[in-house]
């Protein structure tokens, strides 16, 4: 884990808001096909629409959590899905607590 490319990609208020709602996506999303958020994560589509933005934003925000540490990407067919990598944020909490 990279602190600076974590606190990075925490500065924006909408990569905040992304963290959050993957946190509990079933409060927070409508499954896309069937799929379990809970064990496979949310489409790029549902972040998307959510965040009022277009695909290409969101997928740069969230291209840049991934390279973060901060969610992980599943490929179904022709979707990817996202979830919290909370391994990933278990060390940043452990961090803030050591470090800072």
């Amino acid at each position: 884990m990279n602190p600076i490319e974590v606190f990075k990609a925490l500065s924006n208020e909408s990569r905040f808001q992304i963290l959050q709602w993957l946190k509990e996506p079933n409060l927070h999303f409508t499954p896309h096909e069937g799929i379990d958020m809970t064990e496979v994560g949310v489409c790029v589509t549902q972040i998307t629409n959510k965040l009022n933005m277009t695909q290409s934003t969101a997928s740069q925000y969230l291209a840049m959590m991934q390279r973060a540490g901060l969610i992980t990407t599943k490929r179904i067919g022709k979707f990817t899905y996202y979830q919290r990598n909370e391994q990933a944020i278990r060390q940043l909490a452990a961090f803030m607590k050591d470090e800072i």
